[in-house]
């Protein structure tokens, strides 16, 4: 085994976590965990630039810890790197230290990746990262080859969802556990299954904490919707910055053909905006995204951090057209 230090960056939501989870299972190792809420992306620079180690990055733009990953490769450090995000205009740098399996495929995420590269040797946790980035047909059509029934499927369905609810948050005293905390709880098992069984108290603290915030979010009646997009506004509130985008996850679950953005008070004439493609036509929302300048993300699945107050009703139009042109509505 190497003698260097190891440190494992991974996304603090349920694809990074189950990502991890599986890497971790078929090749066990202290590492240093370094990890934050989901929007948190920036995490590659905190690992220390000293002395050359053992990186595993998982879930996070290359395009945004760019940077930090050239330097790394300089200092000589090994680094696999495992994502579904747009890797930038500049690509994946070829470099013999850094071994990358990045796909943007709108129907992959990392724990998809992840278990590519394993073979399937522990799938479950795969098909529970999948379910939490709302691939629900890809992971379904996993739990049909892997023998699972109907109520096997919804656990494990809920279980990915509840990961990727306690991920959300402008900061870490929002969310109910430490990502950190959360993987380790449940990095003793295999099987999620087991972990449904024997973590029963971390599990149950889960799943109440998000039904009672999607209970909130689901009150709220949108801002502006038409049969392309929806829009809704949520208050200043932890569980309003909780659960924006597992709501956003949900409603797209309820009415597949349209748009949503969850758009929540971040303090003081300022917006955090998640945005939700439709589920039969996964594109556009890193495009729309890209309009403002705090924005980015993936094909399905994007975000703006800071979107002023001023800018809501030139957001909700961009949205507007964007969508009513990509569906022809």
């Amino acid at each position: 085994m190497s003698s260097r230090d190891a440190y494992d960056v991974f996304n603090g939501d349920a694809d990074g976590i189950c990502a991890l989870l599986q890497l971790r299972l078929a090749e066990p190792r202290d590492a240093t965990l370094i990890t934050g809420v989901k929007r948190d992306i920036g995490l590659l620079a905190r690992v220390p630039v000293a002395a050359p180690a053992e990186i595993r990055v998982l879930d996070l733009s290359l395009d945004k810890n760019r940077q930090a990953l050239l330097r790394q490769l300089e200092l000589g450090s090994r680094i696999l790197y495992l994502d579904h995000h747009d890797p930038g205009t500049e690509g994946v740098p070829e470099h013999p230290g850094l071994t990358a399996h990045i796909d943007t495929d709108p129907n992959l995420c990392t724990s998809l990746i992840a278990d590519r590269l394993l073979r399937g040797r522990f799938r479950l946790w795969a098909i529970t990262g999948a379910f939490g980035d709302n691939l629900i047909e890809t992971a379904e059509a996993l739990c049909r080859q892997a023998g699972l029934d109907e109520g096997q499927m919804e656990r494990l369905n809920r279980l990915g969802v509840c990961l990727n609810y306690n991920g959300y948050g402008t900061g870490l005293d929002d969310l109910h556990f430490h990502p950190a905390d959360l993987y380790r709880a449940l990095s003793p098992f295999q099987d999620p299954f087991d972990f449904l069984h024997e973590g029963r108290e971390t599990w149950q603290r889960l799943l109440a904490g998000y039904e009672a915030d999607l209970a909130e979010g689901l009150r709220i009646a949108p801002e502006y919707s038409d049969p392309a997009i929806a829009v809704l506004l949520l208050p200043d509130e932890a569980w309003a910055r909780r659960v924006n985008g597992p709501l956003g996850n949900e409603l797209c679950n309820r009415h597949p053909a349209r748009a949503h953005a969850i758009v929540t008070r971040k303090g003081p004439g300022t917006y955090q905006v998640s945005i939700r493609a439709p589920l039969n036509n996964r594109n556009g929302a890193n495009e729309l995204a890209a309009q403002f300048p705090t924005g980015g993300g993936r094909k399905g699945a994007a975000g703006i951090n800071e979107l002023p107050e001023a800018d809501l009703p030139r957001f909700i139009e961009a949205m507007r057209r964007h969508y009513q042109k990509s569906t022809g509505r």
